[in-house]
């Protein structure tokens, strides 16, 4: 007996490869949604920009609720996730964006209204800034803990989401700040950063394929699907090209203008939703039995 190497099965018994659908759009925008949110927040706090915290805060805590609940068959039943800290990331996750939306709302308001001291305003800001880093970085360790996929099962995961996170957050700062509330040297300062971040993306998403690429069979073949099979033109026409080669070049050799601050602000959330999408369409579960080469000769 012979089975034909690569094979997708789908939802039959057959040896070979399954997608995982369980996360899909619905998911990919939730995560999406958090990592933008909590990356312009931490980056716009860094800055004392109070209208990308505030932003910040209204994309994670709206639009990543939102897109959570489409994703749940009983959303009613939803806060029963915040019960299992101990075991479940999402929990965790959960419990993060709680405390980033009270104490980031909180230094928002105190920013504006200066009521604490000196003192506490600065705890206030290590407390919201700790749990922003939560917000970005949570999701990523949820994937990696997902041993069934090789593509996600990797400790770079976590770091892709905070590289990511940061990336955006510095863009859409920049973006926001070239329109005002920035001085010249807080906008050098995002520039030279979403510079930096863009190099450090593109290293993370590069080494998380060759990873996947040189570990088990199901990761190679995740890895393939995205280099040369049906996901390769959206990985390097958006995840690289629109996302990450063209905001690099624009910050490397263009002037720093309003629209192309922008513009390369657009181009990195293209390439960032692209990546999230892919990932989760990629991964595939592990072959039930792992041959070698794909081949069962009897």
């Amino acid at each position: 007996m012979q089975l034909i190497q690569n094979t997708i099965t789908g939802a039959s018994l057959k040896m070979g490869y399954r997608f995982q659908k369980y996360w899909d759009t619905p998911m990919a925008a939730a995560f999406f949604c958090g990592e933008t949110g909590g990356g312009l927040f931490f980056v716009s706090m860094l800055l004392d920009f109070i209208p990308g915290m505030i932003i910040g805060l209204l994309f994670t805590c709206l639009g990543k609720t939102y897109f959570h609940l489409a994703h749940m068959g009983v959303p009613a039943k939803s806060w029963r996730a915040l019960l299992r800290p101990d075991r479940a990331w999402i929990s965790r996750g959960l419990i993060g964006i709680a405390f980033f939306a009270g104490f980031g709302g909180a230094l928002v308001l105190d920013s504006w209204l200066t009521i604490l001291s000196p003192g506490l305003h600065l705890t206030l800001q290590i407390l919201a800034g700790l749990a922003a880093l939560v917000v970005m970085t949570y999701q990523g360790f949820a994937m990696a803990h997902s041993s069934a996929f090789a593509l996600w099962s990797t400790g770079m995961m976590p770091m892709a989401s905070f590289i990511y996170a940061a990336l955006v957050g510095a863009s859409l700062t920049l973006a926001l700040g070239a329109l005002g509330g920035l001085d010249a040297g807080a906008l050098a300062l995002a520039r030279n950063a979403q510079a930096l971040l863009v190099l450090a993306a593109l290293v993370i998403v590069l080494s998380l394929l060759h990873g996947a690429r040189f570990g088990s069979r199901g990761g190679r073949f995740s890895a393939d699907l995205l280099l040369k099979g049906a996901y390769a033109k959206p990985f390097f026409g958006l995840v690289i090209g629109v996302g990450l080669i063209i905001p690099g070049l624009l910050a490397a050799l263009t002037p720093d203008t309003m629209v192309i601050s922008i513009f390369a602000a657009g181009c990195v959330l293209v390439g960032f939703f692209a990546f999230r999408l892919l990932m989760f369409r990629a991964a595939v579960y592990e072959p039930i039995m792992n041959i070698t080469d794909g081949l069962l000769r009897g």
